[in-house]
């Protein structure tokens, strides 16, 4: 007789409320439709839901909204939370137990991996990055980061699987981790009208970055730079912090290779609340 499989990875502390990844579900929604539409079957893992299954059911129904064919899968290791979500169950939506190891029927084109890795050192932050990505269909997108309780300060890194074969796993090289010969971006955002300067959204980097906001690494170097450019930006506060925030972005993409042309950059992402930067620009030194 077979062992069933143990998931692989530690239960969260389950934290979540309506909304809270509202901002992450509008950018996958906005930038990623494409990708999604690009498979036959696209399947789509939400990766550690956490007590509620509410933000998988909103991510479904966002996706289902530019991809009607897409298909959700909602994993967690704990099985009184995965029992909890099947009266959310519906046709292309479900849950099952599950961890790192993504226990699916096909390679998922997309996981979003939301306030999972926190808890874990940023070596095995390293380690489950480079297990998810290799999970993924060729092409297929990661999206892990983290946001505040209620969703108004967030960041994710967003890293794509490379589609050419031969490409070695992530070559942690000086031990910083370098999953970066494959595409990726980085992207802050916030609720603008509580932000009270860019920095302030530190506290929500993900873990490969949060360690980072040091004297003489890149990710403090953008934020110190963000914080004069929002400076700098403070007479356009008259006419309110959208039009704050896209001129100190504009500002910010004279020193930084900020992303400036759809879909990932651009005034629309702007108005959003939204900065997005190459991941090469930001890697730990």
């Amino acid at each position: 007789m077979s062992r069933v499989r143990r998931p692989e990875g530690a239960i969260t502390r389950g934290t979540t409320n309506p909304n809270r990844l509202r901002r992450v579900d509008r950018w996958i929604a906005a930038t990623q439709g494409p990708l999604l539409r690009s498979v036959e079957r696209p399947l789509v893992v939400d990766l550690g839901y956490g007590a509620s299954p509410i933000t998988t059911v909103e991510l479904f129904q966002r996706l289902r909204a530019v991809c009607p064919q897409v298909e959700v899968v909602g994993l967690e290791i704990d099985p009184a939370r995965v029992a909890a979500a099947q009266d959310c169950s519906c046709p292309g939506l479900s849950f099952r137990r599950g961890g790192f190891e993504l226990p699916v029927d096909r390679p998922p084109v997309l996981v979003r991996a939301f306030n999972v890795l926190r808890q874990y050192s940023e070596d095995e932050a390293w380690q489950a990055w480079d297990r998810l990505l290799y999970a993924l269909t060729p092409g297929g997108l990661l999206v892990e980061g983290t946001c505040d309780e209620i969703g108004r300060r967030a960041s994710w890194i967003s890293l794509s699987r490379p589609t050419e074969a031969g490409v070695s796993r992530t070559d942690r090289g000086n031990g910083a981790g370098n999953a970066t010969t494959q595409r990726g971006a980085v992207t802050l955002a916030a609720h603008l009208g509580s932000l009270g300067r860019p920095s302030e959204l530190a506290e929500r980097l993900p873990k490969t970055l949060i360690h980072r906001n040091v004297p003489g690494e890149r990710i403090h170097e953008l934020l110190r730079d963000f914080d004069r450019a929002w400076a700098t930006a403070a007479p356009r506060k008259a006419f309110g912090p959208r039009q704050r925030w896209t001129a100190a972005v504009q500002d910010l993409a004279t020193t930084w290779p900020v992303l400036t042309r759809p879909p990932l950059g651009g005034r629309k992402r702007w108005r959003e609340g939204e900065v997005t930067l190459p991941w090469e620009a930001l890697t730990p030194r």
